[in-house]
């Protein structure tokens, strides 16, 4: 009588961090031989924080509001909201290298692998978050020698709000990336979605300098995911924490992860709808 065939083992917790360790190995290296991303990803924020944000010192101070005790000036006022704005590029770009990745690069074979697409999917978000924080302290680091004036402490105590705002980007990402299918639609996407969220936030101008200019505007950065993730860094730094910035973000990232993880579904999502990864209809 032969013996029975056992059934394959599935996947352990070992397989997953394997899984894991090799995606953000992947995006790492992709980070560090692509220095040019790394350096556009810098330009922005330091031309705003050394020319506009020189030239309106003495125009757009800001006034004793929380999370500040006394006055501030305005290039201390706006570098949580540039750090959380490298972390809005680099979900975006992020998630353009994963349209290009699902067509011909490695994450075509990854999807049609034993390992789930969640789990393929949060360690490709996970790895994005890990290399824009990164990128978030050496301008940190280039702020302090502008001497912004933030508490040392105040840069460790502002890593799990930077975390959770680097989820939050890169689900948005994700999802976006579901929705294209040729890189060169990305593009203009990522225009529509990258600037009226960085401008139309509290990053560069406080709310209620906005109200004062537009009840509408004020409305608008209200709702805007970007102002509770500039405010949640922002109040972090301090050493605070701001409850509803909180929640907002972790509901954004919840909520688009989800529908990632919806699109990317084999069975049910859009790319199904689409005909497979390159979009041909059945």
């Amino acid at each position: 009588m032969s013996e029975a065939v056992a059934p394959p083992s599935r996947l352990n917790l070992s397989g997953y961090a394997i899984c894991l360790g090799g995606i953000a190995r992947r995006e790492l290296l992709r980070f560090v031989n692509q220095k040019e991303r790394f350096l556009s990803a810098l330009v922005r924020p330091l031309i705003w924080l050394f020319i506009f944000a020189a030239g309106f010192r003495n125009v757009l101070g800001v006034s004793i509001q929380p999370p500040y005790e006394t006055y501030v000036l305005y290039e201390t006022y706006v570098v949580p909201g540039l750090a959380v704005m490298i972390q809005l590029f680099y979900g975006m770009q992020s998630s353009l290298s994963m349209v290009y990745d699902r067509e011909v690069g490695s994450m075509r074979v990854l999807l049609t692998s034993p390992f789930p697409r969640w789990s393929l999917l949060l360690a490709k978000l996970l790895a994005s978050v890990l290399v824009s924080i990164v990128q978030v302290y050496v301008f940190f680091a280039i702020a302090m020698w502008w001497d912004v004036d933030v508490p040392g402490e105040g840069y460790l105590y502002a890593l799990p709000a930077l975390v959770l705002s680097g989820l939050m980007f890169g689900s948005i990402g994700l999802f976006l990336s579901s929705l294209i299918r040729q890189l060169e639609n990305f593009a203009s996407v990522m225009n529509f979605v990258i600037f009226p969220m960085f401008f139309a936030s509290s990053a560069l101008y406080p709310l209620w300098r906005m109200r004062e200019a537009s009840e509408g505007l004020y409305v608008i950065c209200l709702a805007n995911p970007f102002t509770h993730a500039a405010e949640l860094v922002r109040f972090a730094l301090y050493g605070k924490f701001e409850p509803v910035a909180f929640v907002v973000v972790a509901g954004v990232t919840m909520l688009f992860f989800a529908a990632a993880l919806l699109a990317y579904d084999p069975a049910r999502g859009l790319m199904v709808r689409r005909g497979g990864p390159k979009g041909e209809t059945s």
